[in-house]
């Protein structure tokens, strides 16, 4: 019986793109010229910890990764993860790119050979900088894909995610101390914990909650805490010294217990169907807002009080990313998709026979039982 989608994780994803977005826009001085004064000394301190919305994508990521791969091959994996973060991420350079060099005010777009790189997304592997700050999460994101990539291939059960977790967890330890480049690199240690208790949650949410799991759960909170001074001074600066340390560690306690509410079923019954809407439009908003927004803000700060442009630029960014999902992701992907598809049957039919080809009949037949195959299960994009 196929489980009901979790709504909440789709509300708890747009939560934390909008803690993002706030801490971009009220935080930063970019756009604004200066610390931003306009807003309540309230909303300007709380908008100071809007980064921590990164820390909760990375618990999601984990718990959905875990649920979106069970039962299904390392293709299946590759053609997901390439059709969900490339159509979207694509547009999303090309159109910071072409804002920047437009109204370089803020910031230019440095060269095209930067931007071509960039479209691989694997810049920051090859020392070329983001066109977009925001951008350095994802390469954090592809590294846990490649690593959970292990998992999928031997194929996800509970005993071999139990046993990434416990690998992942010392290779982040001991990473502090072997003066390692390679494992530290891949040890991603100040945010591993996240993803390790995202995939822990998911197995009490699919199978029951033990001893074990939480305990996975413990040692992650725990060593995330251990990193959240050095996250706070890598977000605040100097402002770090007199902003205070305790909303921090209470937001991620909170953020752990909300996944723990949502992988015990507290959540199951939240069924409303507009979340899911707002839970797709979190990735092309997370990808757009930040040079686009900030160039914005630059050239209407002086004629469009702080109070209004601030609601109108963010009602502006969720609008162009449901145009980039509803013309850009859902199209595009599927193509991307059906091709990939398409792509890995060719690879398998090609790796199982030593026949040179197969006859014209043939060929479309296996291609057609395995696209029939396909289109039974339910579809992870759905998911993540």
């Amino acid at each position: 019986m196929r489980r009901p989608r979790l709504r909440v994780l789709d509300a708890l994803r747009l939560l934390a793109a909008l803690m993002v977005l706030a801490y971009h826009y009220i935080t930063l001085r970019d756009g604004w010229g200066e610390d931003p004064d306009t807003f309540s000394p309230v909303v300007y301190h709380l908008s100071e910890y809007g980064w921590l919305g990164v820390e909760v994508f990375f618990l999601i990521s984990g718990f959905v990764i875990c649920m979106s791969t069970w039962g299904r091959s390392l293709g299946d994996f590759v053609t997901s993860r390439v059709s969900r973060l490339y159509p979207a991420y694509w547009i999303a350079v090309l159109l910071t790119a072409a804002v920047l060099t437009v109204w370089p005010n803020v910031r230019s777009a440095d060269n095209w050979e930067t931007v071509l790189t960039n479209l691989t997304m694997l810049q920051q592997g090859l020392g070329v900088p983001d066109v977009d700050d925001a951008y350095w999460t994802l390469f954090i994101e592809l590294k846990f894909y490649l690593l959970f990539a292990i998992v999928v291939f031997r194929g996800v059960t509970y005993r071999r995610c139990v046993l990434f977790c416990g690998l992942w967890t010392v290779a982040g330890v001991v990473a502090l101390k072997s003066n390692s480049d390679l494992l530290s690199v891949w040890a991603i240690a100040p945010y591993s914990p996240y993803f390790i208790a995202g995939i822990a949650f998911y197995l009490m949410h699919r199978f029951k909650p033990t001893a074990l799991l939480w305990a996975i759960v413990a040692v992650s909170f725990l060593l995330a805490q251990h990193y959240l001074r050095g996250r706070l001074v890598m977000n605040l600066g100097a402002k770090a010294d007199v902003a205070q340390g305790w909303p921090v560690r209470l937001a991620v306690l909170v953020a752990f217990a909300l996944m723990a509410a949502i992988a015990l079923g507290w959540f199951d019954r939240l069924q409303w169907r507009w979340l899911s809407t707002a839970g797709t439009l979190t990735y092309p908003l997370y990808l757009l807002h930040m040079y686009v927004g900030f160039t914005l803000i630059d050239l209407l700060r002086d004629r469009v009080p702080a109070g209004v442009l601030l609601p109108g630029i963010v009602v502006l960014m969720l609008f162009l990313s449901w145009l980039v999902h509803r013309f850009v992701e859902r199209p595009l992907g599927k193509k991307l998709r059906n091709a990939m598809k398409k792509s890995f049957e060719e690879m398998r039919y090609r790796s199982r026979t030593e026949i040179p080809a197969p006859s014209a009949e043939k060929q479309p037949k296996i291609i057609r039982e395995r696209e029939e195959r396909e289109a039974r299960k339910p579809d992870p994009e759905l998911l993540h």
